[in-house]
């Protein structure tokens, strides 16, 4: 199958084949037609597996039909990194067409993004935070939301986002198309999904909470304070080649950066 079998518009053909992809992802083959028909979505699929096309291309598409001039459809992500990444793919997919879309995000002043608010926006790509302080002030109208899609619904409940979404879901026209991305299903957001879905098609790519086949996996028991000194011992035997350390906090992220630096 290639992007030509999914009844995509010429204006979304010419940026995906830009973009460099001709065969969609096993996720975006799934679930574009469903889109495109109007059903509302589970998708269970890793970070990577081509989510962000899966749920903008169709809904560029069902705009570029029948768009006014407000913000027609909201995605909403967790993070300021994903928000901009799917932003920068949404720009790449409707560069061809009429849609415009922006980002917002906490963090940083918002001028900028009001700006580009005021402009006109069809979507809008936001973190739960900045949303709400955006709508509070009276800057965003979700009034005439028809497509609505959260993203990492599973990384937003880590978060402590739980409460933020479901106030945004109230401020959501009850008739509109709701796709729910999440990599792993828990209750809480098996509840959720039932909360803002109507009768979703379940949409499975990879196995919950599997691998990617290229990622092995190693788990060193410790005590906590100890995991600074097996980091170190790892760096300095084992691993040659760059590395990328996650932490749970940006306040433990600083911790770690400055221990390493010490260490040299």
């Amino acid at each position: 199958m290639t992007f030509n079998d999914l009844n995509l518009s010429k204006p979304l053909l010419d940026a995906i084949a830009e973009a460099g992809y001709t065969h969609p992802t096993d996720i975006q083959k799934n679930a574009i037609p469903l889109v495109l028909n109007g059903h509302d979505i589970i998708g269970s699929a890793q970070t990577g597996t081509g989510k962000t096309a899966a749920f903008s291309v169709p809904i560029i598409q069902l705009l570029e039909g029948e768009t006014t001039n407000k913000i027609e459809a909201l995605v909403v992500t967790p993070t300021r990194e994903l928000a901009i990444q799917i932003g920068e793919n949404v720009r790449q997919y409707a560069k061809y067409t009429s849609i415009k879309s922006a980002v917002i995000f906490g963090g940083v002043k918002q001028n900028k993004q009001v700006v580009d608010l005021k402009k006109g926006v069809h979507i809008l790509i936001a973190t739960p935070g900045r949303l709400l302080d955006l709508l509070d002030q009276g800057f965003i109208n979700l009034n005439h939301i028809k497509y609505f899609v959260l993203d990492e619904a599973d990384r937003m409940l880590d978060m402590g986002f739980i409460h933020d979404i479901k106030r945004i879901i109230s401020k959501l026209p009850q008739r509109r198309q709701s796709l729910f991305f999440s990599a792993t299903m828990p209750p809480k957001i098996k509840n959720l999904a039932n909360d803002i879905l109507y009768k979703p098609k379940h949409v499975r790519v990879n196995p919950v909470s599997s691998t990617a086949e290229t990622i092995t996996q190693y788990l060193y028991r410790t005590n906590k304070n100890l995991k600074h000194d097996v980091l170190l011992h790892l760096l300095k035997t084992e691993i040659d080649e760059p590395v990328l350390v996650f932490s749970r906090t940006k306040h433990g992220a600083d911790r770690i950066s400055r221990r390493l630096q010490k260490a040299r």
